[in-house]
């Protein structure tokens, strides 16, 4: 196995070819779960953001080669002492464009894309990882990454369904309805400590929106209480955000 690995390690075309495909392969798998969902960026981007580290990756590791094999005399004549292999750095730098245009933050005040962000840069690092041949790293990488995406989730809903604190997105007809919506949560117990109002026109109607950020006096299930507002008057849509 330790042979195999070595193998693989050394700068060939063999490796060269299963570093790349490797890479595609994992970034594709972290991109399929953003894919299914609906994110900006799914398999495709995935697939060769993954790709494109490695291969930046493998040029470090072979123009390192050829600077002090076939191009040494050439090297030493010009006398500069670059760092090639540092060419995975910039990896980092540019995937920071591509995040960026992934997080938007909505009309409610929702920040959206940060997930996507953060698994684009996670797959540039394997990717880079791949390239440079660090196999094992990879593979404990890819399963923490994959568990964050797909395991995670759940438990995370599961854990915030019934917290005491949530924020609230309501639309309501008119401004007097805040104050009746004010008045039912402070009848439950339920402290409102932050509002942001705004405006919505839909159709040629304008509605008052607001967000709510609330504190209740014990758990309780959030769908719940979102059931129980969206039914008071004046009440045009609630939900959590």
């Amino acid at each position: 196995m330790d042979a195999v690995l070595s193998y693989l390690r050394e700068l060939n075309l063999c490796s060269m070819c299963l570093r790349i495909l490797l890479a595609m392969m994992l970034g594709g798998l972290l991109g399929y779960d953003r894919e299914i969902r609906h994110r900006p960026a799914g398999f495709r981007t995935y697939m060769l953001v993954a790709m494109a580290a490695s291969s930046t990756a493998i040029l470090g590791q072979y123009m390192n080669l050829m600077l002090h094999t076939l191009w040494s005399d050439a090297y030493a004549a010009v006398g500069q002492r670059t760092d090639v292999v540092r060419l995975g750095s910039q990896v980092i730098s540019g995937i920071g464009f591509l995040g960026t245009g992934t997080i938007m933050i909505t009309e409610r005040k929702e920040v959206t894309g940060l997930t996507t962000a953060s698994c684009l840069w996670a797959s540039a690092c394997m990717g880079l990882a791949i390239g440079a041949g660090f196999y094992e790293g990879v593979l404990v990488g890819f399963l923490i990454v994959a568990f964050a995406m797909r395991l995670l989730p759940p438990l995370e809903r599961a854990l915030t369904s019934s917290a005491r604190r949530m924020n609230i997105f309501v639309e309501l007809d008119s401004l007097r309805d805040l104050h009746l919506v004010s008045e039912h949560l402070r009848s439950m117990g339920i402290y409102l400590y932050d509002v942001e109002m705004g405006k919505r026109e839909t159709g040629g109607v304008s509605h008052v929106t607001g967000i709510f950020s609330i504190r209740m006096d014990k758990r309780r299930k959030h769908t719940e209480l979102l059931a129980e507002l969206a039914v008071l008057p004046g009440v045009v849509a609630i939900e959590e955000v």
